[in-house]
Order: structure tokens, then C-alpha cells, then sequence
């Protein structure tokens, strides 16, 4: 026997291998191709409520549109314009199921005016009304009135699909998400409602909107007065304002007389800038090394481009005030 070719042999393995799990899970459900049909039959619907009748003899277009409103013709061209030619799991569907849409214009409409509801979750069982879920269409967590106290996400809700439990939305947490997670205060909470709130941004938890309110500080700030205050910038942790009040400093900046100042990188001992005619400009917490006005910048040093004199000079001490950032 002889060996599979490459092409083959890819071939073969991508129809025996299961398809990768994101791969899998991003394939339209029954549920979903039910749907997108379903809304396309009432696009179809409102396309044609009142098509070839635009004015004249109202009494003569009133009898003949109730004549074609409920007709084979009408639906006809609804059923016709359902799936491109090319949207092969549409057209399926539509085949397999076209007879339960011609029952449903024909003599369930009236009834049954919801179509979805009568197609997809009563007639095919492919769906689950809203706030439902699973194989047998049971309530989700809260209820199917208000699912996860209008808080959160069913699993499955309106599929034959999931586990009916709540993906809470941002800020609140539990079972049926009625709880809030820290950072957010419950600012409304009865029988039927449960709201939280964003605590100010100074609090990691907190009772109410305010920075008096925090339970605790957010990182960066802390409590003076009753209430959460920001640190200085030049802080990592404090325990009170200013700069004198910090427990360790940002990298650029160290303790002087017990406050964080700072470091001016530019009169250290050891040159920061390396590059030959470099000049070094402090910044606040860093600094920037720059070529002077007549110096081109290369990747090892700064040459000079005009002659000596018709520029600024490169002084072994360097300007104190950085160019402007155009400059830079």
C-alpha cells in the first residue's frame, strides 16, 4: 500500500479528529438557526404587509389586501426569500420544515401569533421560552420572570442548553445575584430588587458613594479625617498627605529629611548618559539624555554636524532645563 500524500493525510485527520473546543462551541445551535429563521419569516411579513397597494380605490385595495394578507401568494414570496442559495444549513431547515410553516399561516396563525413560540420551542422543541433552559424548559435561578434578579445572565436561557445558574453581572455576586462584590455598596435591596452601586474610587469596600464611607482604602490611599485620601505621587503606601507622609517611595524618588524627593539623575557620580557629547536633562523621577543643538544623534555617540562654535557648546555639566518636546 502506498503512503498517504501530505494534502491527504491532512485531510483525513481533520475528518477523524473532533473539532477544537472554541471551534465547537462557536457552531449556530438548532436553537439559533430556528430563530435566525424565524425572524427572517417576519421580516418577510412586514416586507410585504401591504406590497403592490399604494393609493386610489381604498374600498377595492381594503378587500383585495385581506384577500392577499392571508394568502398561498404571500406566502409564497415570504418563504422564497427565507435562505440565500448558498446558506445551505437555512435551506435545510426550511426544507425539512417548510409543511409547519404553511400549517402555521394557513390555520394557526390566529391562535398562535407568536411564531417563534409556536415553532421553535412548542413545535420543534428547539428553544426554551424566555427564562428558561435545559432539555425540559425549567425556570432559571430568580425565576423566569426576572432570571438572576436582573442581575446576571442565565446559563441556556431561552436553549434547550445549560445549567439554568447565574453569570452575575459587574458588581454583584451569589446565587441569584443579589450580593455585591467589594468596591460596590447595595444602594437599593426589597423582595423583589437588588441594585449595587460603585463605591468612590478611593474605597476597596465601602457602605455608601462617598470617600467618607470606605470601609477600607483602595491602594494608593488612606484614611485621614474620616475619610480616604490620595497619596502623594511620589508615595508607594502612605499614612497621611504629602509627600513627607509616604511609607516608601516611587523608583526616581528617595527619603530626604524623612519626605520622598526627587533623585536628579544628572549629578550622580556614574553618568547616566553614556554617549559621547551627551547632555543629561532631570525630569521629575527620571531623566532624558539628548544631543545639542549641532549634534547628530547615532547609536553610539553624538557627532557633530556644524563647525565648532556655530552651535551651543556641550558643557561638561549640562543645562539644567530640558528642550522643549519638540525637541525631544
Amino acid at each position: 500500500m502506498r503512503p498517504l500524500a501530505p494534502a491527504a493525510l491532512g485531510l483525513l485527520l481533520s475528518l477523524l479528529l473532533p473539532p477544537p473546543p472554541g471551534e465547537a462551541s462557536s457552531k449556530p445551535t438548532p436553537c439559533m438557526r430556528c430563530r435566525e429563521l424565524v425572524d427572517k419569516f417576519n421580516q418577510g411579513m412586514a416586507d410585504t404587509a401591504k406590497k403592490n397597494f399604494g393609493g386610489g380605490n381604498t374600498a377595492w385595495e381594503e378587500k383585495s389586501l385581506s384577500k392577499y394578507e392571508f394568502s398561498e401568494v404571500r406566502l409564497l414570496e415570504i418563504v422564497e426569500r427565507l435562505c440565500g442559495s448558498s446558506d445551505f444549513e437555512c435551506n435545510r431547515m426550511l426544507e425539512e420544515h417548510e409543511e409547519h410553516l404553511e400549517a402555521w399561516w394557513l390555520r394557526l396563525k390566529k391562535e398562535n401569533p407568536d411564531l417563534f413560540e409556536w415553532f421553535c420551542v412548542k413545535t420543534l422543541k428547539f428553544c426554551c421560552s424566555p427564562g428558561t433552559y435545559g432539555p425540559h424548559c425549567l425556570a432559571c435561578q430568580g425565576g423566569s420572570e426576572r432570571p438572576c434578579s436582573g442581575n446576571g445572565q442565565c446559563s441556556g436561557d431561552g436553549s434547550r442548553q445549560g445549567d439554568g445558574s447565574c453569570q452575575c453581572h459587574v458588581g454583584y455576586r451569589g446565587p441569584l445575584c443579589t450580593d455585591c462584590v467589594d468596591g460596590y455598596f447595595s444602594s437599593l435591596r426589597n423582595e423583589t430588587h437588588s441594585i449595587c452601586t460603585a463605591c468612590d474610587e478611593s474605597c476597596e469596600t465601602c457602605t455608601g458613594p462617598t470617600n467618607r464611607d470606605c470601609g477600607q482604602c483602595e491602594v494608593g490611599w488612606v484614611q485621614e479625617d474620616g475619610a480616604c485620601v490620595d497619596c502623594d505621587s511620589a508615595c508607594v503606601g502612605c499614612t497621611g498627605k504629602g509627600p513627607g507622609q509616604c511609607k516608601d517611595c516611587i523608583p526616581g524618588y528617595s527619603k530626604e529629611s524623612g519626605q520622598c524627593a526627587d533623585v536628579d539623575e544628572c549629578s550622580l557620580a556614574e553618568k547616566v548618559c553614556t554617549r559621547t557629547n551627551e547632555n543629561c536633562y532631570n525630569t521629575p523621577g527620571s531623566y532624558v539624555c539628548v544631543c545639542p543643538e549641532g549634534f547628530e544623534d547615532t547609536a553610539s555617540a553624538c557627532v557633530r554636524t556644524q563647525p565648532a562654535g556655530a552651535g551651543a557648546d556641550v558643557t561638561e555639566e549640562g543645562p539644567t532645563q530640558p528642550p522643549s518636546h519638540e525637541d525631544l
